[in-house]
């Protein structure tokens, strides 16, 4: 017996119901914000992803050579494609230029709990434009899409690299104790990174300040760290006025300045955010993104460039955790013939409600009427449609509403006015 790769999932349909009623949602919101939809390839060149994170993804990926010895690899997320599929052909469309997309994506992790080898994404590129309005639009999608999915108890923690950085010098940090710390930070792991600053020299006192400051954080206290530099005073008006059309404009009351999101990679800049479900425990992280750096790497013309990622299959967790009652799937008619030689004009009759986009399924079977009755209810019909001999000399058929049980015989010529 064959059995599922570890780390992938097979889908009811019952949980397909679900997940593409969330990608509705999702496409919908996106589209409200101007966004067009893109799609890329499962499989790219190899070296689209490690130029972006280097040699060492290599070993959470998919990668393999092809009959022409080409190096190749499941995409194991959409900004690199999307950014290269940019750079390729769409360099001269107008900008801002707003993309979003769903698709599959694949690593080699360890499963578990809301992490799997192939899962969903959805998420979506800015391109052409940094302004304060700019960030603060796609920051609120983000959050948007997510409340309009139907989450209830979500955060959105914002940071801004430039300005820690700034804070590194401050404490006049080497580019390589910096290095340590940006992961530690973005594990929140920050008694390590009190230990490590202090191992570097700093005061217990000034690394205990600095430390909380990372992770509760306003533009007042961080202006005590900022240095007499007109660039890093600019970035940190840019930030206020971010912080205030979130809040304002966009009625985010829920959302927290936190210096701690660093997202751990080196081609982000600027403003970068998370948002995440605290029921979700350890594993609570549903979207991430900010300001990056890609374009100038793949060979284009330098431009601003943000976007964010949300983890479709960790968002369909949240909302179980918290819950949430997904619409389940009926089918409007279920038509049933009463012998064969009712079958022709059972199938005629369907194929006239199809064309009026009801969802209809027959009796393919031959089974008699009080097992296609029970099958009927087993699968949620509303109604039954019975085509007899009796009814068809008058052009009729019996229509069975399958809740309340009530019988109406309905000419055929009316059936489909009767069901709407």
């Amino acid at each position: 017996m064959f059995q599922i790769p570890r780390g992938t999932r097979d889908f009811a349909s019952e949980e397909m119901q679900k997940r593409n009623y969330v990608e509705g949602l999702m496409r919908k919101t996106f589209q409200s914000f101007g966004y067009r939809e893109v799609q890329t390839p499962t499989f790219e060149n190899l070296e689209l992803f490690t130029a972006k994170s280097g040699d060492t993804i290599i070993e959470e990926l998919y990668s393999f050579k092809d009959k022409s010895e080409r190096d190749l690899a499941l995409r194991p997320e959409l900004t690199a494609p999307v950014i290269r599929f940019y750079v390729e052909k769409l360099q001269m469309e107008p900008k801002p230029l707003k993309l979003f997309y769903f698709g599959n994506c694949y690593r080699y992790d360890r499963p578990q709990k809301g992490r799997y080898r192939e899962f969903k994404q959805a998420g979506c590129e800015i391109i052409g434009t940094d302004t304060p309005e700019a960030y603060a639009e796609l920051i609120a999608l983000a959050y948007e899409i997510l409340k309009n999915a139907g989450l209830k108890n979500i955060k959105l923690n914002i940071g801004n690299l430039t300005i820690l950085s700034s804070l590194f010098a401050s404490l006049k940090l080497s580019k390589d104790q910096q290095k340590y710390l940006t992961p530690l930070i973005d594990k929140s792991m920050f008694d390590d990174v009190q230990k490590a600053l202090e191992d570097f020299g700093i005061a217990k006192s000034i690394s205990e300040d600095f430390v909380q400051m990372l992770q509760n954080s306003d533009i007042k206290q961080l202006m005590k760290y900022m240095k007499d530099d007109e660039n890093i005073k600019n970035e940190m008006a840019k930030q206020e006025e971010i912080m205030k059309l979130l809040k304002d404009s966009f009625k985010i009351k829920n959302c927290q300045l936190k210096m701690s999101i660093v997202r751990g990679l080196d081609y982000y800049t600027g403003v970068v955010f998370e948002i995440e479900a605290p029921s979700l425990g350890a594993e609570k992280q549903l979207c991430g993104g900010g300001a990056y750096e890609l374009v100038k790497l793949f060979g284009g013309n330098q431009t601003p460039t943000a976007g964010f990622a949300i983890g479709f299959d960790r968002t369909l967790l949240a909302l179980e955790t918290e819950n949430y009652k997904f619409p389940t799937f009926k089918l409007d008619v279920y038509v049933i013939p009463v012998n064969q030689e009712m079958v022709p004009k059972s199938l005629e009759i369907v194929q006239t409600l199809r064309e009026q986009a009801i969802n209809v399924d027959i009796d393919l079977l031959r089974r008699g009427i009080g097992k296609s009755l029970k099958y009927a209810s087993s699968i949620s019909s509303k109604r039954a449609i019975i085509v007899g001999p009796k009814e068809l000399e008058s052009q009729s058929v019996t229509i069975r509403d399958m809740k309340t049980g009530e019988q109406k015989t309905v000419k055929i010529k009316d059936i489909v006015e009767f069901l709407k």
